[in-house]
C-alpha cells in the first residue's frame, strides 16, 4: 500500500493533527473500532494513494510548464535581445550579462533590465529614423512639385547608425538642393518684381499665374511648390518680361528719338520740350542701364506716341507751307523769265508724300531747294534774251509815245492838255 501505509516507528510518534499521517491514523482507528472489513480497507486505502498520486501529478505538470515557460521566455528574451543587436547595428551591449548562471528565473532577472534598455533605444532609433524620413519625403514632394501625403515607414530590420547616417546625409542634400532651388525663386521673384515695378504691372498677379504659393504669405511653415516645372514657369516668365521691357524699351527710346527730331525741326521752345524732359533723359541715357519705378508703362510709352502723332501732324501741316513757299518761290521766277512752270508732276508728287507723312524735312527742303535752283540757273541762262526783249519792248513803247506825241503835239491847247495828263499817258 505504499507510501498510505505507516511502520510501527511512524504509528508510535506523535504526528501533526493535519498531516495525512494523522489522518490516515485517524482513520484506521476507526476502523478498527467500528470493525471494517480488511478487504474494503484494502480498496479505500488504493483509492487514496491513486487520488494523491493524481494531485502529484498535476503538480508535477504545473511545474513542468512553468519550467518550460521561464525556458521559453528566455529563450525569447534572448533572441529579441540579440535581435535588437543586430537591427541597431551593435556587436554587444554592457548591460547583458556575459555568461548565464543560477535558475532560470535568476538567467531571466538578468537579461530583463538589459533587455528592456535596448527596447526603449530601438524605440528612439525608431523615432529618429521616422523623423529624418518624414523630412527626406517632406523636401522631396516639393522638389517633385507634389502633396506627399503618403505614409513614411520604417525598416525596423535595419536601425543601425550606419543607416541613420545615409538617411541624414540624404536629407543634407536634399535640403541643399530645396535652400539652391528656393534661392533661384526668390531671383526669380525679385527680377519679376523689379520687371512689374519698371512696366507698371502687379508682380502678385504675374506670381499668381504661375502657381499660388509663390505669394508671400502669413503661413511661412507652408509647404513650397519649388518643383523644376515651377522655375521652367519663373524662367519663361522673366524671359517674357525682359522680352516686353527691351520691346518697351526700343519702342520708346525710337519715340523719344523721332519726339527730339520733331523738336528740332519745329524748333519747339523748352517750355514745350519741358513734359517729356525727363522720359528723353531715362530713354537716351538708360538703353544699357537701370531703369526707374513706372519708366515704361503704357501710359508713359502712349503718352509720347499721341506727342510724336501730334507734332507729326504738325510737322505736315509746316512741310506743307514750306512747299507752298518753295514752289511759289519756282513759280515767280518762272513768271518773270516767261517760262513755264518745270517738274510739276514731280512737285505735285512731293504734295502728296507731304500729305501721307512720307518725306522728310531735310529732303523736302533739299529737294525744293534744287527745284528753286535750276529755275534761277535757267533764269540766268535765258538772261540775255530777256533783257534783249526788254530793251526791244522799252524801244517799242518809246516808239509808240513819240509817234501820239507827234499826232497830238498840232491839237489845241485843251486837248493838248488831254494828252499829256497822266489818265491819257496811262491810256496810250
Amino acid at each position: 500500500m505504499g507510501s498510505l501505509r505507516m511502520t510501527g516507528k511512524a504509528a508510535g510518534a506523535a504526528l501533526p493533527e493535519s498531516s495525512c499521517a494523522y489522518l490516515l491514523q485517524e482513520l484506521k482507528m476507526i476502523w478498527d473500532e467500528v470493525g471494517q472489513d480488511k478487504n474494503e480497507r484494502e480498496r479505500i486505502l488504493q483509492e487514496l494513494e491513486q487520488e494523491c498520486q493524481e494531485v502529484y501529478r498535476r503538480k508535477v505538470n504545473s511545474a513542468n510548464m512553468s519550467r518550460i515557460q521561464l525556458h521559453q521566455a528566455l529563450a525569447e528574451s534572448e533572441a529579441e535581445f540579440t535581435n535588437l543587436l543586430l537591427s541597431l547595428g551593435e556587436r554587444s551591449f554592457p548591460g547583458r550579462p556575459e555568461k548565464m548562471t543560477g535558475t532560470l528565473k535568476e538567467q531571466l532577472n538578468a537579461i530583463t533590465p538589459a533587455l528592456q534598455e535596448m527596447q526603449m533605444r530601438k524605440e528612439a532609433r525608431v523615432k529618429q529614423f521616422m523623423e529624418v524620413q518624414t523630412e527626406i519625403q517632406r523636401i522631396a514632394s516639393e522638389i517633385a512639385g507634389h502633396a506627399g501625403n503618403e505614409a513614411v515607414t520604417v525598416n525596423e530590420e535595419d536601425l543601425s547608425l550606419k543607416k541613420l547616417e545615409e538617411y541624414q546625409s540624404e536629407l543634407q542634400r536634399l535640403k541643399r538642393e530645396k535652400s539652391d532651388r528656393l534661392c533661384k525663386v526668390e531671383e526669380y521673384k525679385v527680377l519679376i518684381h523689379n520687371f512689374a515695378k519698371v512696366m507698371g504691372m502687379d508682380p502678385s498677379k504675374i506670381l499668381a499665374n504661375v502657381h499660388p504659393r509663390l505669394l508671400d504669405g502669413p503661413n511661412e511653415q507652408q509647404t513650397k511648390n519649388i518643383s523644376d516645372d515651377i522655375l521652367k514657369k519663373l524662367n519663361m516668365t522673366v524671359q517674357q518680361l525682359q522680352e516686353e521691357k527691351n520691346s518697351r524699351r526700343d519702342k520708346l527710346h525710337s519715340l523719344v528719338k523721332a519726339l527730339t527730331n520733331l523738336w528740332n525741326i519745329l524748333d519747339t521752345n523748352m517750355e514745350e520740350r519741358q513734359p517729356f524732359g525727363q522720359i528723353k533723359i531715362f530713354a537716351t541715357t538708360s538703353a544699357n542701364g537701370m531703369l526707374g519705378p513706372g519708366n515704361l508703362t503704357l501710359e508713359t510709352i502712349q503718352q509720347v506716341e499721341s506727342e510724336v502723332n501730334r507734332l507729326d501732324q504738325l510737322k505736315a501741316s509746316k512741310m506743307k507751307d514750306l512747299y507752298l513757299k518753295k514752289r511759289a518761290e519756282v513759280d515767280e521766277i518762272c513768271k518773270k523769265s516767261h517760262m513755264d512752270l518745270p517738274y510739276q508732276t514731280e512737285m505735285d508728287t512731293i504734295l502728296d508724300l507731304i500729305m501721307s507723312g512720307d518725306v522728310d524735312h531735310d529732303d523736302l527742303l533739299k529737294t525744293m531747294n534744287e527745284y528753286v535752283y535750276k529755275a534761277k540757273e535757267e533764269a540766268t541762262s535765258r538772261k540775255d534774251i530777256m533783257d534783249k526783249v526788254e530793251k526791244w519792248m522799252s524801244s517799242c513803247d518809246e516808239e509808240r509815245w513819240l509817234e501820239e506825241y507827234s499826232r497830238v503835239r498840232w491839237l489845241p491847247n485843251d486837248h493838248l492838255q488831254y494828252a499829256f495828263s497822266p489818265s491819257f499817258i496811262s491810256l496810250s
